[in-house]
């Protein structure tokens, strides 16, 4: 019996959920597409291209809602069911207030699954997808093509690329080599680069050796540079961190450690990620009280502007304890989950209160 009002449960929480998710995702795809209608008409990226770029950005819409989404979809879904006095023959039946949190914490597995699917594939997929259409349709470039300057460090070499083609591919690179002391041993600039056979190709190279106080320049045609910097850290490197998957930012901490290079901000942005699905869970088991306890005699508007304060809220204070951490220098840990941990323990504390 209990399994099967569970499941009863979890599914009327799903169904309105995903009622929620049509209507945010909506009003977000609207409102992108009314906030980005003054870039229409920029070369070839009319009003047709631009809600082609809104649709692909749809999956990052949906995983940017999805807390304010499970929290909604919770709160009418189980709102509907207490209404229909559907709540108090459950509890009649025997089932226990932890026990329909606990169908609620099911729901918000679920939901968190689909979170990680959506910030690790489908999110930063379409989002990268969207922008090379956008800068394409712009420029009229080929897809994927970046010119704005890019500064990399790889051990004892500081690079500056010009121009990044591609992410095997570059042009109007310099290579400043620092010696121990961190003095200017040489600087290479070479015209085109390619990597080839794990390693990068230069040609058109005019380099500039520093030797006491002579300087020696020499010409060369093609040389093969050695280094760990590789394709897809270089590609991880240029995108933005909504962009990037869990994989790619913990590839892109390390490569950036072992340069010695500031890692602060993309290691909060890796927490961020990993507990975003956390907030999903939180959020529906946060709900459970304001339908079973002094909630459960408010209409469907009275919960519905309940979870658009708490979903507010929570927002808001996500953003600013993000802010204030990256000032005070707390761990990025603390700062990312600090918000979603006070809300679970919220929410655990009055789920044992409910009656």
């Amino acid at each position: 019996m209990t399994r099967r009002l569970t499941q009863h449960l979890v599914t009327h929480i799903a169904s309105f959920s995903a009622i929620v998710a049509l209507a945010l995702v909506a009003i977000y795809t609207f409102i992108s597409f009314v906030s980005e209608i003054d870039q229409a008409g920029q070369g070839g990226f009319g009003v047709v291209q631009l809600l082609y770029y809104t649709v692909m950005m749809v999956p990052t819409g949906l995983y940017t809602l999805m807390p304010v989404i499970a929290l909604l979809g919770t709160l009418m879904g189980l709102g509907t069911l207490a209404a229909q006095n559907e709540i108090t023959a459950m509890r009649a039946a025997g089932m226990t207030v932890m026990q329909i949190g606990a169908a609620a914490l099911l729901a918000g597995v679920l939901f968190g699954g689909l979170e990680v699917l959506l910030g690790d594939v489908l999110a930063p997929a379409g989002t990268q997808a969207a922008r090379d259409f956008r800068d394409q349709a712009k420029d009229g470039a080929p897809a994927g093509l970046a010119t704005r300057p890019v500064w990399l460090r790889d051990g004892s070499a500081v690079m500056h690329i010009g121009t990044l083609i591609s992410e095997r591919e570059v042009a109007e690179l310099e290579i400043y080599q620092l010696g121990d002391d961190l003095s200017l041993q040489s600087v290479l600039r070479a015209e085109h680069g390619e990597y080839v056979d794990g390693h990068w190709r230069l040609t058109g190279i005019a380099r500039t050796r520093f030797e006491g106080e002579h300087a020696v320049a020499e010409h060369l045609d093609q040389l093969d540079s050695q280094g760990h910097l590789s394709p897809d850290v270089l590609r991880l490197f240029v995108l933005e961190a909504d962009s990037l998957t869990t994989p790619g930012l913990m590839r892109l901490i390390a490569y950036l450690d072992r340069n010695g290079l500031d890692t602060r901000s993309y290691r909060l942005s890796l927490w961020r990620k990993i507990v975003t699905p956390l907030t999903v869970v939180a959020m529906m088991l946060f709900a459970v009280p304001f339908v079973i306890g002094s909630q459960r005699g408010g209409g469907a508007g009275q919960r519905l502007l309940v979870g658009i304060v708490v979903g507010l809220v929570f927002y808001v204070v996500n953003e600013v304890t993000a802010s204030i951490g990256q000032i005070l220098g707390w761990p990025p840990l603390l700062a990312a989950g600090l918000p979603t941990l006070a809300l679970a323990g919220l929410a655990a504390w009055r789920l044992q209160r409910a009656r």
